[in-house]
This record gives C-alpha cells, sequence and structure tokens, in this order.
C-alpha cells in the first residue's frame, strides 16, 4: 500500500456535499433531501427526465463506460448530470427515492481507479432506476459494485481524476449513508433526526449493513486489529482535512435549523446557499457549484 494518494487522486479534493432531516427535526412530518453538485469549472450540467419503461430478457444498458445487464423495469427518474456521462449526480425516481453520491478519497484508491468501470454517478442512475425504496437502493448499488467494480475518469476533461464514492439515499421512510472503498462498503441507517456527507468517510462504528469481507480485509491489511467495533472510517478514510471541515460545517447548520423541529424546504436551501462555509461556491472557484437539489418527500400516514 503506498504511503500516499497515487498520481490520479493527488487533485485536491473540491467538491459537494448531500444532506437529509427526518422527523422529528422536520416540520410536517417531512424527509427533506439536498444537495449541492460542485463539479470541474466549465462543465455543463442538465436536468433530464427518463420516463418508466419495460425491457426485453437480455437486454444491455450502456453507462458511461461499460455495457451491463438491463433489468426488466426501470423507475421514472429525474436526473441532474454531467452532460457528457451517462451516470448523474443526484436525482430522484416515481418511487420517491432520491440518491446524492460523494467523492472520497480511501486508502484504496490507487491508478487503478483509472480502468473503466462503473463511475458512482452511473450507480447514483442505476440505483434510481431500479429500486423502490432506499433499502433497495443499497442493495442495487452494493451488488453493482461488487461485481463490476467503481472506476474510470470521473471528468471529461481531466483525465486523472479519479475517486471512490460515497452515497446518501432517502425515501418517505428512511434514509442510508452508504460509503464505498475499491468494491468494499459500509451502510449506516439513517430512521430520524439530520445527517450529511461531505468529501470524507463519515460512517464509524454504527455499522448496520456492510460487504462481506471488509472486516477481514481491514485485518489482513492492517488497518484495524481486529479489536472492539470496526471504525470504517478511521481504517479505511484519508486524511482530507477540507472535506472534514465542510462536512462539520453541514452537521453545524443541520443542528441549527432543526433545533426547533421546523426544518423544511427554507432550510435546506440556506444550507446550500452557505457559501462562508465553502458549501456553496461561485463560477470564480475551480469547483464551483454547477446544480443543486432539495426534494421534500411527505412521511406515509398510519392509519
Amino acid at each position: 500500500m503506498p504511503d500516499k494518494l497515487p498520481k490520479s487522486a493527488n487533485i485536491a479534493p473540491q467538491s459537494c456535499d448531500t444532506f437529509v432531516a427526518l422527523p422529528p427535526a422536520t416540520a410536517l412530518n417531512c424527509v427533506v433531501f439536498g444537495k449541492n453538485s460542485d463539479r470541474p469549472k466549465g462543465e455543463v450540467q442538465e436536468v433530464v427526465y427518463f420516463p418508466s419503461e419495460n425491457h426485453p430478457a437480455g437486454a444491455k444498458v450502456q453507462c458511461t463506460y461499460i455495457s451491463i445487464d438491463q433489468v426488466e423495469h426501470t423507475h421514472a427518474v429525474i436526473l441532474s448530470k454531467p452532460a457528457w456521462m451517462w451516470g448523474a449526480e443526484m436525482g430522484a425516481n416515481d418511487a420517491n427515492v432520491c440518491i446524492g453520491n460523494e467523492a472520497v478519497w480511501t486508502k484504496l484508491c490507487s491508478d487503478d481507479d483509472l480502468e473503466e468501470r462503473l463511475l458512482g454517478m452511473d450507480l447514483v442512475r442505476l440505483g434510481l432506476e431500479r429500486a423502490s425504496t432506499a433499502r433497495e437502493a443499497v442493495d442495487v448499488i452494493t451488488s453493482l459494485l461488487e461485481e463490476h467494480g467503481q472506476g474510470g475518469p470521473c471528468s471529461d476533461t481531466k483525465p486523472d481524476f479519479t475517486y471512490h464514492n460515497s452515497f446518501l439515499i432517502a425515501d418517505r421512510k428512511e434514509a442510508w449513508v452508504l460509503e464505498t472503498a475499491g468494491r468494499l462498503w459500509a451502510a449506516e441507517q439513517v430512521t430520524s433526526g439530520c445527517r450529511n456527507i461531505s468529501n470524507c468517510l463519515t460512517i464509524e462504528t454504527k455499522i448496520d449493513l456492510m460487504s462481506g469481507d471488509l472486516k477481514e480485509h481491514a485485518q489482513s491489511s492492517g488497518f484495524w486489529d481486529g479489536e472492539g467495533d470496526l471504525n470504517f472510517a478511521a481504517a479505511y478514510g484519508k486524511e482530507n482535512e477540507s472535506a472534514a471541515a465542510r462536512f462539520g460545517r453541514g452537521k453545524e447548520l443541520l443542528d441549527k435549523f432543526a433545533a426547533a423541529g421546523e426544518f423544511g424546504t427554507l432550510s435546506m436551501f440556506e444550507i446550500l446557499r452557505d457559501c462562508e462555509g465553502g458549501i456553496c461556491r461561485g463560477l470564480d472557484h475551480e469547483f464551483p457549484t454547477a446544480a443543486s437539489q432539495v426534494r421534500c418527500n411527505l412521511k406515509p400516514t398510519s392509519h
């Protein structure tokens, strides 16, 4: 394992943030999802709609770099996506599932990440097209990650820009944080309150689901001594002061707006407009904020 990040990961990490708030933090018994997409300067990000569709047996779908097996039915989706790629930075489907992803740099980052596989943004779109709940989206993304891996240039203008991915997935009932290192992953269920992700691993010892060999790999690689509970972020994360500061800033703002139990869409707008903490960045920045998404899902009422 190299002592420093490979050349392909040496670009200064400048990316985005994703947030979710659930009852009792929110007003009107709703789940509020929000994300800023910060991308390389000059890149075009488009908002597109694809209707639900049935597909014949044996069909394939061409993702950004590779072709994979298609499923029988795909959900209708609204996506915010860089125009050059098949995948998306964020979006929602007709089953009220929302997904956003973040770039993360881990101890497993290497020049091998330049090999063309599935991009994290492809996994966002595949999760939205194939899942009816947030929990199903975790299964969709992790199964595809384990089968195909993640990799390939994450920019059409910066050919050595690669990273691993984390995801925040929400529906009308709950949210999941899913963080990856190569083909390995850990997931945390969120059923109340607030949660955010940025460009660093944030899952510590609250691991509700994980890849089957996660602990074994951590021990064999010398990332964890096997004592106590595995801390995923400590074991697999790379130090990233900028991302850690932005993650802390986002958590601080979530807590501030949720304190009275009245968090709503306007609260999320305020967080996404935070320039002081670097959550929102102008066009003069190398990685400006290219697009934003806010969605409010009303939780189903019980009878």
